[in-house]
């Protein structure tokens, strides 16, 4: 039993190394053979409802309420929530932190708020909004070149349902909303090919920890979660869990 529980973690800590980059023949890649990238944002119907965002860069500058380094002493999770709503600037605001563009390059490329490997910024942001000002409960996806939120679907349960997918974590159902980020693995395979998922995992950790900084100095909270039901976590966002699959999880609320 030991020697095969060591076998695993051993097999499993070699994810966390950089062997894997002189393994991948980097001509062979889709960029290097001239195959066009993934866009840099996920498409949506036309006819989808949306929502627009305030400008997220101004409501963050506007409504934190201490300077950085204060925001990084004070950095804590949290997981108990006051009975009040975010309003649509607060929820703009953090968003923008996480995955706001700042600027687009190309077609293939833009810079964000956060770093990515090769700036391919593999994720999407959706929202299991239970408690916003302005928003009916259900799931969204934000769409960052344009500051806007796409309706997915309504459903008045959602923060029952977000928690249950979480394995039952209460404090999910108590968020005013879950930040869900997926991962479309095909954006960062494009220019890394096998060499893109350690890197895919270390950007996740860019894009929560902009949260925590961003709730602490809006007066909200949050926790970051890892553990949850995957099959449920991507049914829930209406997403097919191979090309695009949930990777993170964060509620967010009133402290």
């Amino acid at each position: 039993m030991a020697s095969s529980w060591q076998s695993r973690c051993e097999e499993n800590r070699s994810f966390l190394k950089d062997h894997v980059r002189q393994r991948v023949d980097f001509s062979q890649t889709p960029q290097s053979l001239g195959l066009p990238a993934p866009p840099l944002q996920k498409p949506c119907q036309e006819d989808a409802v949306r929502i627009v965002l305030p400008d997220g860069s101004s409501a963050l500058q506007q409504r934190c309420t201490m300077p950085l380094g204060e925001a990084i002493a004070r950095r804590e999770s949290q997981r108990f929530y006051k009975d009040e709503s975010l309003t649509l600037e607060e929820l703009s605001a953090l968003l923008w932190a996480t995955q706001g563009i700042r600027h687009v390059l190309s077609k293939e490329c833009a810079l964000r708020t956060v770093p990515s490997a090769g700036a391919r910024h593999s994720f999407e942001t959706y929202i299991a909004a239970e408690h916003v000002h302005g928003l009916a409960r259900g799931i969204y996806r934000y769409l960052p070149l344009k500051g806007e939120l796409v309706q997915v679907r309504l459903d008045d349960s959602i923060g029952i349902k977000a928690a249950r997918a979480c394995l039952g974590q209460q404090f999910v159902a108590d968020a005013a909303a879950t930040f869900f980020w997926t991962t479309i693995p095909a954006r960062m395979e494009w220019r890394y090919g096998f060499a893109s998922h350690k890197v895919i995992a270390l950007d996740a950790g860019h894009v929560c920890q902009n949260l925590y900084l961003a709730c602490t100095a809006l007066g909200a909270g949050t926790c970051a979660i890892a553990a949850y039901d995957q099959n449920v976590c991507d049914q829930l966002l209406g997403i097919d869990g191979d090309e695009e699959f949930t990777l993170y999880i964060a509620p967010v609320g009133k402290i």
